[in-house]
């Protein structure tokens, strides 16, 4: 393609570095850069490209050119992209426009570096590679950028910068330094000649040693320089490992965005050449790519950070780097180097005074300084917001102030759990709230200056009470007779606050309040003289009182029923009655609301007063039967309670019918449901150790063949629950008696199982047919075989049993034989 040639464009944007404006120096800092040197038109225009590969490392490398003065395909003139040398379908070289991060190192592909916000940077290489050996192909991917720059003619001393940031994604090659993946940065005089000083190379160093052909990585270096191990495989694949196998896993080293400086000012009135380049190793199995963003401000060294500095506070100041550099930095006399001092990053404790920062950053080729002038500011004080108040919802109002502050008030919040925060957009010392619905709490964000940390001031609480709501009365009518006894009871419902009094009126106009003051929401009508209209009073809070809606009692002259009753509460044990007895001196009629359960209920007449009646009470469960007592021409009725209280059934459980050998001791056991403490009894006590507790112990004599206990017991109440139990006395030794046939299916000997007499315990008991098949076991005296196997009905024929028991003396009783089922 010929020597590389570029045009050099003088116009140029100014923009300025860092965090925010820096101060004056002693030279003008309105200095040029080149056009488009940090790619800011969104493409390669004024830029020299190539692509080629490292030809195995040999010198007659091969390049494929791309003109600073053309359009495509073979110039950069507005071009964003060009692909891989020989690999059309692959970007080498491209220009990042829009943000994003890197898969292998998270970082952004287009970097802010110490408050400083690049807009555009180029991508250079990919994860492309070739194991080629010969052709075209071999050997390792090259791209590279290259910008001629016309330094201009300034005063002597005068500094003309470049800064450009760097990031990588290396490939571990396990090869020689020199070998390995690389990114570089180039300076070239016009003759040829490289500025070392300002073109450093970027690669994973590695040990001399080698381990079966590969160098070792020198881990440590790696790290120490800036690089760590990405997360992400390598996507090439190992020519040497089985098929499919990853290369290398976990081998991808990354290095994020780092910035360099440097001066070109000793090349007055020369033209310069700014090559970066980025290659896999060689001779080409693994894989490198870069990101570069350069800065479009040549005007000298800038200081990043605040020129504002809040008091007592932590910052950070900044100058990009300059390639084998050494700094010095001055910073007020009460201020504190936290660290970084030897760097090109500082963090400082600010003091309670400003001054000079001033950056000393020099290597070979360049001695750079700048100084910035920062300003101290006090920390900021919230202050408090007053007062706190209560309020009625929505109809609500006032002003809340913030007092003692010191800075700007940067917002309001709200809250109303205490826990989400609603920002208010109301930047002054006032503020003021209306028509609030629920508590509130409110608190001003205040901030002295950008640099001084954002502070929340006291709070102040809005209690906001709901509106008042008076509520009903229940019932709205009610009706009362003279000499009543029984109060009509009005139900206050339906209403928000608490209730101040009640009022009275005999016209429903005019009021009177109630003497003592009534603070319930029920309130017994009695002592009625006329008719009568009640009403409540309720307040909630601070907000304005509300009455209830008006009951109204009629009164009647025709006197209440009146009755004495007995026993208004009895209680009783199951299955035995209770009289109910009432003795009416006002009524006409009686009704009782409920009847089943009752003898001798009365006909509900009452033929003259006084009246005396008496009804028989057999309820099953604890029941309240009522008594309604009616006078004709009093719409009222009088009820009668009278509650009866059954204690439940007593239950006993004697236990089963058993049989037991002559001499053989039988633990009897009664148990009850009751919950209480029974006493038990036993009918008869013959050969019973004691007759009076649950569990006496029966020993019987050959004089006894079978006896009957009647088990009794009594709770405190002195209810009584009974059961029995029938005990076989055999004259034999303890033995296991077995059925030879039984009948499944029909009503009686359908269970075959054994009889086991003075045995405590059956080891087992099992079944075989025929064919020497188990079709039933079991462990249990009182569980048999029912002539079934997996549900189905075995056929009639002869069966095999075997049967093991220990009687009560701890001997062993084995038997078996045969027994038939019949269908």
């Amino acid at each position: 393609m010929g020597v590389l040639s570029v045009r050099f464009m003088k116009n140029s944007l100014i923009i300025f570095t860092g965090l925010l404006f820096v101060s004056p120096k002693i030279f003008s800092q309105a200095q040029s850069c080149p056009v488009n040197i940090n790619f800011a038109l969104d493409n390669l225009t004024h830029w020299e490209a190539y692509t080629g590969n490292n030809a195995n490392g040999n010198e007659d490398q091969t390049r494929l050119y791309y003109d600073s003065t053309k359009t495509a395909p073979g110039g950069t003139i507005n071009v964003k992209a060009i692909a891989e040398f020989n690999l059309p379908s692959v970007t080498g070289i491209q220009v990042i426009t829009a943000q994003g991060n890197d898969i292998f190192g998270g970082f952004q592909k287009i970097p802010t570096i110490n408050g400083y916000s690049y807009n555009y940077s180029i991508l250079l290489g990919s994860t492309s590679i070739t194991h080629s050996m010969g052709g075209a192909n071999a050997g390792g991917y090259v791209r590279g950028v290259s910008y001629q720059i016309a330094v201009p003619a300034t005063p002597a001393g005068q500094p003309y910068t470049m800064t450009y940031a760097y990031a990588m994604v290396l490939e571990n090659g396990r090869h020689a330094s020199d070998d390995q993946p690389l990114f570089s940065a180039t300076l070239t005089l016009a003759n040829g000649k490289i500025i070392s000083c300002a073109s450093p190379k970027y690669f994973l160093p590695t040990t001399g040693a080698i381990n079966n052909g590969n160098a070792i990585l020198d881990s440590a270096a790696a790290k120490a320089e800036g690089f760590t191990v990405s997360q992400q495989l390598s996507p090439n694949t190992d020519p040497n490992g089985p098929q499919g196998t990853t290369l290398h896993l976990q081998d991808v080293w990354t290095k994020g965005w780092n910035e360099v400086t440097f001066d070109l000012s000793p090349y007055r009135g020369q033209t310069v050449t700014l090559t970066f380049e980025t290659d896999n190793c060689v001779p080409g199995g693994h894989f490198a790519y870069s990101y570069v963003a350069l800065r479009n401000t040549c005007a000298g060294l800038n200081i990043s950070g605040p020129l504002l500095a809040c008091s007592n506070t932590d910052f950070i100041y900044s100058v990009p780097a300059l390639s084998g550099a050494t700094y010095n930095w001055t910073v007020p006399g009460d201020w504190t180097i936290n660290s970084g001092s030897g760097t090109n990053i500082i963090n400082v404790s600010t003091g309670t005074t400003g001054g000079a920062v001033i950056a000393n950053e020099v290597n070979s080729c360049a001695n750079l300084k700048d100084t910035i002038q920062v300003s101290n500011t006090p920390p900021t004080i919230p202050g408090n917001v007053t007062n706190d108040a209560t309020v009625c919802a929505l109809s609500n109002g006032n002003t809340l102030l913030l007092n003692g502050k010191r800075g700007n008030v940067i917002s309001w919040i709200s809250s109303t759990n205490g826990t989400t925060w609603i920002p208010i957009s109301d930047t002054t010392s006032s503020f003021t709230y209306q028509n609030l619905n629920i508590t509130t709490v409110f608190k001003a964000l205040v901030q002295n200056g950008t640099t001084c940390s954002i502070d929340t001031s006291s709070a102040a609480t809005i209690s906001v009470d709901q509106k008042t709501v008076g509520g009903v009365l229940d019932p709205a009518n009610a009706d009362f007779c003279a000499e009543q006894t029984v109060a009509d009871v009005l139900r206050l419902s339906n209403f928000n606050g608490h209730v101040t009094n009640w009022q009275s009126s005999t016209d429903s106009i005019n009021w009177q309040n109630f003497s003592p003051v009534n603070n319930d929401s029920t309130y017994n009508v009695l002592g009625l003289t006329s008719t009568t209209y009640f009403r409540s009073i309720v307040q909630n809070g601070v907000c304005p009182a509300d009455t209830s809606a008006v009951a109204s009692v009629k009164l009647f002259t025709t006197p209440f029923p009146q009755s004495a009753f007995d026993p208004a509460d009895t209680t009783i044990c199951y299955g035995t009655s209770a009289p109910l007895n009432a003795a009416i001196t006002i009524g006409t009629n009686y009704t009782w609301i409920k009847t089943d359960s009752l003898q001798n209920p009365g006909s509900g007449v009452i033929p003259s007063p006084p009246f005396t009646l008496t009804a028989m009470a057999l309820p099953s469960g604890t029941t309240n039967y009522v008594l309604s007592i009616e006078n004709n021409g009093c719409p009222n009725f009088l009820l009668d309670t009278f509650h009866i209280n059954v204690i439940p059934q007593i239950i006993v459980n004697a236990g089963n019918d058993t049989s037991v050998v002559v001499g053989e001791p039988l633990q009897l056991h009664a148990t009850s449901n009751d919950t209480t403490e029974d006493i038990f009894t036993w009918t008869p006590s013959t050969d019973l150790s004691s007759p009076n507790i649950s569990s006496p112990v029966g020993i019987y004599g050959s004089n006894v063949d079978t006896i009957t206990y009647i088990v009794k017991a009594t709770d405190a109440y002195g209810c009584i629950g009974e059961n029995k139990i029938s005990v076989r006395v055999f004259k034999t030794l303890p033995d296991i008696f077995v059925p030879n046939a039984f009948t499944p299916g029909k009503g009686i000997n359908n269970i075959f199982r054994p009889i086991p007499v003075g045995i405590s315990s059956l080891n087992y008991f099992r079944v075989y047919n025929r064919w020497g098949q188990l079709v039933y076991e079991t462990e249990r005296t009182e569980q048999g075989w029912d002539g079934t196997v997996g549900g189905k009905p075995q056929d009639a024929g002869t069966f095999v049993w075997m049967v093991q028991g220990i009687d009560y003396t701890g001997r062993t009783i084995t038997k078996k034989g045969t027994m038939v089922l019949i269908r």
